[in-house]
């Protein structure tokens, strides 16, 4: 344990290797970040940080916690000064970032989160609040005004309220202050695994404001589509949930207590589609990529990375394995990303990018055995990721007459980990917010192939849940899977 809590105070004492690459004091907030995460410190924060360090600019981030009170604390306490570790094979490497200048809640600051997205310094807002964040309906994709968060929201907004829950209803209350008061452009950007993610929260926010009430909605709404972009991403890295001994070793290796380390794999890419209304960081100085059209490289992510993730996730946790490591070191793992890769890879955009050794280097990311990703964190919230990971493409598959083995192995295995446990939870440990409708499927289902039809329409595939012989296959999986074993 070491006394000294790391901060502003001690960025004279550290190792010059570990120290940030700009002086935190001169940089002002400029960008509001919805969704103070590890995944966000361990990512934007950085290009955001060698953005402002090659440019000189002062790129500030105040970034805003939905809901958890104690990662704002953990922050506050350390002058929003953080540690992020590097784990390769070859060994760690460890380095304060000073890019995040406050740290907010959303409830409790709000008033200061409001004034922020009013002022015209701050033209960029981001997030990473996952799927569920967007409250979107799973058959439509638009705003799922039945949600009691939403509904909440549209509720006290109808009111004249101003203290929103959702994070949907506030960026919408803010933005709406943003056209009362100044009405200076501002660029919004999704930074969520999530196909089109940029026009699906364009969406929401639109659906809200539609919904609100507001008197001026509909110069609102003008005012969105000239003055706001809302650009479609890709991003990626491997940063798994902290462990109290992942901050234990960053501590150890700065000499000063970090409450609030994040770890994550050396590789990480971020593409943008290069649509801003407003000043931005130079974020391509550290090497992101801003195209015109990101699909080509979202679904090449969604479909090859994010969907064996999954697919590693719940077979590995039928196996008994633990992370992704563990899963990729059987004498399966590494036969299913390929095998899934070569499945799905017909119904990838024609592009000039190099499917073959984006999986190569997959494997190799997977493989890395510093990385401890446990496969309970990846398959979490499965009903919102399996759609755009394996349902679309198991669609169009299925459309053109193709194999969808693998597709069906996997979600096999998926739906044998919705089955609930001896304690009412979902049986490896995995949270989802359809949990309860889940595992309704198993307990009113008189045979397995009907869980597997209700499961598939509780996720908004019925289309899919009315192919028999789709049903059949993935039903056929579940004895093996039930008794462990991985039958590629």
């Amino acid at each position: 344990m070491h006394a000294d809590l790391l901060g502003r105070a001690a960025l004279d004492r550290l190792a010059p290797d570990h120290r940030p690459l700009v002086d935190p004091r001169e940089l002002r907030p400029r960008i509001v970040h919805f969704g103070l995460g590890a995944f966000h410190l361990a990512h934007q924060a950085l290009y955001t940080e060698a953005a402002a360090a090659r440019t000189g600019e002062p790129w500030g981030i105040a970034a805003v916690r939905p809901r958890s009170a104690a990662a704002v604390t953990a922050l506050r306490a350390q002058d929003c000064l953080y540690s992020v570790t590097e784990r390769a094979a070859t060994g760690d490497r460890v380095r304060v970032v000073g890019s995040v200048v406050e740290a907010l809640r959303m409830r409790a600051d709000r008033a200061r989160l409001r004034e922020l997205l009013a002022s015209p310094d701050v033209t960029t807002a981001t997030l990473t609040v996952t799927e569920k964040g967007y409250a979107r309906r799973p058959d439509t994709g638009g705003l799922d005004t039945a949600d009691a968060g939403v509904a909440a929201d549209l509720a006290a907004a109808r009111a004249g309220e101003t203290e929103l829950g959702t994070v949907v209803g506030a960026l919408a209350s803010a933005l709406a202050a943003r056209f009362r008061g100044c009405g200076a452009p501002i660029n919004v950007i999704s930074c969520d695994n999530a196909a089109g993610n940029g026009p699906a929260l364009a969406g929401v926010v639109g659906e809200f404001v539609r919904e609100s009430g507001w008197p001026d909605a509909e110069a609102l709404l003008d005012w969105l589509s000239t003055s706001v972009s809302f650009p479609a991403t890709v991003v990626d890295r491997i940063v798994p949930a902290t462990t109290a001994e992942h901050r234990d070793l960053a501590s150890a290796a700065l000499g000063f207590r970090d409450e609030v380390a994040v770890f994550g794999e050396p590789y990480r890419q971020w593409v943008i589609q290069d649509d801003f209304r407003a000043a931005r960081p130079a974020w391509e100085l550290d090497g992101a990529l801003l195209v015109p059209d990101v699909r080509p490289h979202q679904l090449m992510k969604l479909r090859l990375l994010n969907g064996s993730h999954s697919a590693l996730a719940y077979l590995g946790l039928a196996a008994g394995c633990g992370t992704v490591a563990d899963a990729l070191g059987t004498d399966w793992g590494e036969r299913l990303v390929r095998a899934l890769a070569a499945e799905v890879a017909a119904t990838l955009p024609a592009a000039d990018l190099d499917a073959e050794s984006y999986v190569d280097d997959l494997v190799r990311r997977f493989g890395n055995p510093a990385m401890h990703h446990r496969l309970r964190q990846i398959g979490s919230d499965g009903s919102l990721k399996l759609p755009e990971r394996w349902l679309d493409a198991l669609r169009e598959l299925r459309g053109r007459g193709s194999t969808t083995a693998v597709l069906e192995l996997a979600l096999a295995a998926w739906a044998n980990a919705t089955r609930p446990g001896a304690d009412g939870a979902q049986l490896f440990g995995t949270t989802d917010p359809a949990a309860p409708a889940l595992a309704r499927c198993w307990e009113h289902a008189g045979t397995p192939e009907e869980a597997v039809v209700r499961l598939l329409t509780t996720i908004g595939a019925a289309d899919l849940a009315e192919h028999e012989d789709l049903v059949a296959a993935v039903t056929g999986h579940l004895p093996a899977l039930r008794a462990g074993r991985i039958e590629l």
